[in-house]
């Protein structure tokens, strides 16, 4: 029985596999790389209009903060469950995780960067910060959309409907008292101001 040194062996395999990786003569070359599909979209972000080609893969969330430079919106459990990623989308609070971005083609997006007005914070936002609602901060934006949403819809609701708005917001420092706090103390604020004439 005749012996085979290891770098016979390894000669021979790594010749072999070379020549199993060359087409053989009249065999079709291997597909190129297939190409992803884009597709062109305009969505309207904090007021201004934005026309961009987005890979039909991209979640809106990749879009807002990849293209678009709103980190406000961040990127929790990426899968719909925490609602870090939160937004307003035609005023409605998704998981922009959860969402593609060619849904959003010809949508209205509003970011906790649209919060703000002329360098000056929504009473949300205020109430967030004299209730000390953030803890380590990073569901914070997330929290502020849906009580947005929720005062866009109730706008003087209860500790109960203020808890039932908020759900499915996670908050990992257990802060959850404190958003209830904040948030019916924006609706307070909102009823203490003068209202315009129409």
């Amino acid at each position: 029985m005749s012996r085979i040194s290891r770098r016979t062996f390894f000669e021979g395999t790594g010749a072999g596999l070379v020549a199993s990786s060359v087409p053989l003569r009249g065999q079709p070359a291997p597909p190129a790389a297939r190409t992803v599909p884009q597709t062109a979209i305009k969505l309207t972000v904090n007021g201004r209009v934005h026309r961009i080609t987005v890979e039909d893969r991209w979640t809106l969330v990749e879009v807002l903060r990849d293209y678009l430079g709103l980190t406000g919106s961040k990127i929790g459990c990426d899968r719909g469950e925490c609602g870090a990623c939160t937004v307003l989308v035609d005023g409605k609070n998704v998981y922009s995780c959860s969402q593609l971005a060619v849904w959003a083609d010809g949508r209205t997006v509003e970011t906790v960067e649209g919060l703000a007005q002329n360098g000056k914070l929504d009473p949300l936002q205020q109430a967030f910060i004299r209730c000390d609602g953030p803890q380590c901060g990073f569901c914070t934006s997330g929290q502020l959309m849906s009580a947005r949403a929720l005062l866009n819809r109730n706008p003087h609701p209860n500790a109960e409907e203020v808890r039932a708005g908020m759900t499915g917001n996670i908050c990992r420092c257990g802060n959850y008292n404190h958003y209830v706090e904040s948030v019916l103390a924006a609706a307070g604020m909102r009823s203490a101001q003068p209202r315009t004439k129409a």
